[in-house]
């Protein structure tokens, strides 16, 4: 019982001592930092996709632009896409330069991993796009028209380097650790013959070119050099392999060399000619970007030759005629064969693109008098002003009756005689036959773009009663954006959509397309380091994620 009682006691001793230390307990109140509950706020915001009200626009697409291999890979942007967006639109690779290869046959292996990967995630895709002066495989088709040679007593190709991985010398090409390397067997090279150069890109990199191979030769090129690549090549996974321009291994100068090389599980050879431009001149490295493709990827027989010019040639040219039936047969083509192959998923076409002169904006552009680069092809300068017509006939031709075919231009927004040039083009088309069913403004701005001309645009195109779709949106608030300058871009972003819903009839929206979703980095091609996007690069939402959801509210 003693005992018991000194327990008590203590139990009550230490009770009073809680009780008093719990008198003396501080309270601390603390502000939620303005950043964190900002950033609360945005966070709070459903997915995009779902602020449509699809009851009143059962045909309106909320769109994404970009690109093929981030969205088949299945990366973040794959899922923030899929949770956001309707319908994925692709910057480069359903374009002519990208599917068209050297002797004029289609690679749709990669267009057809994206149809059926969109498709699996109930997205439609917008085919983009059928007819344009820009990222065309123009070397394909200025061979078709190049003169017609008679006779030659000299000129012709001068072998640069060779290499088919018959002995252990690699003088001629290099890699880095993103690879490894071994030879195969004798007699699994192309033909059954000899032995390749075997490179394992064990996973998917970041970025495609954290896995290169490098050719190296000699002398460095010059501007107007023409050179020519041809190698045998295979892979155990479809894949294609971007090329760049290198000042020396490592040395990076240029995104496109001599094209992309596509992969397949068979031995096939690529050739590539390319005329050197002022973004290539010096460089003696050519770099094959292999980072988004996990597999094994096989190398024989690889040339470079450069042409020489000396000699004696005698041609003849084609006459605008001939080179007319030509050109008309190769849109023909092109056109018949991508939008066949596309028809059961893609239901709706960019058909000509960015056709207006900026200096003349009710002009068609040309290539006359100027220097192209590598991949331009105004087919306009060979067909005429009816090459749209010619477009839109074949698209129609090839594709399913209700397909929805658009025309498309950029900065109608910005110069509204542009916008008028384009609508009058239209009238044109239509009245040689051609039926356009939509218009497509670009709508490339910044925060400091022109607000009434924006809303003056959008009241001249949902005058012509055509579809309307707003196809590539960004918004850039520049390098070193200010807290000022983001709310800017947010007003801006809000303000676009809501002009869109104020002047656009219901029956005539078709969408809105986000163009690149995420800010770019600083050594990004398109706007880099403009802080363009609805996320920031690590994929967080920015403020202007909640003024274009509050845009597209009002689409009433």
């Amino acid at each position: 019982m003693n005992k018991l009682y000194k327990i008590a006691l203590l139990s009550s001793v230490l009770m009073m001592a809680a009780s008093c230390t719990n008198d003396n307990i501080l309270d601390y109140n603390y502000e939620k930092p303005q950043s964190i509950a900002n950033q609360e706020g945005i966070d709070a915001y459903k997915d995009l996709k779902t602020y449509v009200n699809k009851e009143v626009n059962p045909g309106f697409k909320l769109g994404a632009g970009i690109s093929l291999s981030d969205y088949t890979s299945k990366s973040v942007i794959y899922r923030l896409v899929n949770k956001n967006f309707d319908e994925i639109t692709l910057g480069y690779e359903m374009k002519h330069g990208a599917v068209v290869q050297a002797d004029g046959s289609l690679n749709l292996d990669n267009v057809n991993k994206l149809l059926k990967t969109a498709n699996e995630a109930n997205l439609s895709v917008f085919g983009h796009t059928l007819c344009w002066h820009a990222n065309q495989n123009a070397a394909y088709l200025n061979s078709l028209i190049a003169p017609d040679v008679l006779s030659s007593t000299g000129p012709g190709w001068d072998l640069i380097m060779a290499e088919n991985f018959e002995t252990d010398n690699i003088s001629n090409y290099t890699f880095n650790s993103g690879l490894t390397s071994a030879f195969t067997e004798v007699g699994q090279g192309n033909n059954n013959s000899g032995r390749a150069l075997k490179l394992t890109n064990a996973s998917v990199r970041t970025n495609e070119w954290d896995a290169q191979l490098y050719l190296k030769f000699s002398p460095a090129v010059k501007l107007g050099e023409k050179y020519r690549l041809t190698m045998d090549v295979r892979s155990d996974v479809t894949a294609s392999s971007p090329t760049q321009a290198q000042l020396n291994v490592g040395g990076y100068k240029h995104w496109d060399f001599f094209g992309a090389v596509p992969y397949t599980g068979t031995w096939a050879t690529y050739t590539k000619e390319t005329t050197i431009s002022a973004e290539m001149v010096a460089c003696n490295t050519i770099a094959f970007n292999l980072g988004k493709s996990a597999g094994n990827f096989y190398y024989d027989n690889i040339k470079i030759e450069k042409y020489n010019a000396t000699g004696s040639i005698q041609t003849l040219e084609k006459t605008s005629e001939q080179k007319k039936t030509i050109i008309a047969e190769a849109l023909d083509k092109w056109i018949s064969g991508m939008v066949t192959n596309c028809k059961t998923y893609t239901k709706a076409w960019d058909v000509v693109n960015e056709p207006m002169d900026d200096g003349n904006p009710y002009d068609l552009k040309t290539g006359v008098g100027k220097t192209l680069k590598s991949d331009e092809f105004y087919w306009q300068d060979y067909l005429g002003k009816d090459y749209a017509v010619e477009a839109f006939k074949l698209a129609r031709k090839y594709g399913n009756p209700t397909d929805q075919l658009f025309i498309n231009d950029y900065n109608l927004e910005y110069n509204l005689d542009k916008c008028k040039g384009l609508i009058q083009y239209v009238q044109y088309i239509e009245g040689k036959g051609q039926k356009v069913d939509g218009i497509g403004t670009q709508m490339h701005i910044t925060i400091n773009s022109d607000k009434d001309k924006i809303e003056t645009m959008f009241q001249l195109l949902a005058a012509t009663g055509k579809l309307i779709k707003v196809s590539e949106l960004d918004v850039a608030a520049g390098l070193n954006p200010t807290a000022t300058d983001l709310q800017m871009q947010t007003e801006m972003y809000k303000y676009v959509a809501d002009m869109y819903a104020k002047y656009i009839p219901v029956n005539q929206r078709y969408g809105i397309t986000i163009w690149g979703v995420t800010d770019s980095k600083s050594d990004s091609s398109w706007l880099p380091g403009q802080h363009q996007g609805l996320w920031n690069i690590d994929f967080i939402r920015k403020s202007s994620y909640t003024g274009f959801a509050e845009g597209i509210k009002g689409l009433k």
